[in-house]
């Protein structure tokens, strides 16, 4: 289940934001497998760098609607836990 919010949250900012987008097709539509293997690291660490950016630049851009959802999910976990 987690790696399924993952996985949204990722296709989500592939969506919203051209950056990610970029990144995210420059690094995984390559025709040459081979070269892709050799630098996996550094393009894995490039990526996570933009989507780190891009997430922390939305959740700037819209601060409330994240508290909002933080106090909803904290919300339901004390719902579930009871």
């Amino acid at each position: 289940m987690s790696i399924g919010t993952v996985v949204v949250i990722l296709l989500v900012l592939i969506a919203v934001d051209d950056r990610v987008r970029d990144q995210f097709s420059m690094r995984f539509m390559s025709s040459r497998p081979s070269v892709q293997l050799v630098a996996a690291g550094q393009q894995a660490r490039d990526l996570t760098s933009v989507i780190a950016e891009v997430a922390r630049d939305q959740s700037l851009a819209h601060a409330p609607l994240l508290i909002f959802a933080l106090a909803a999910v904290v919300l339901v976990l004390f719902m579930l836990r009871t």
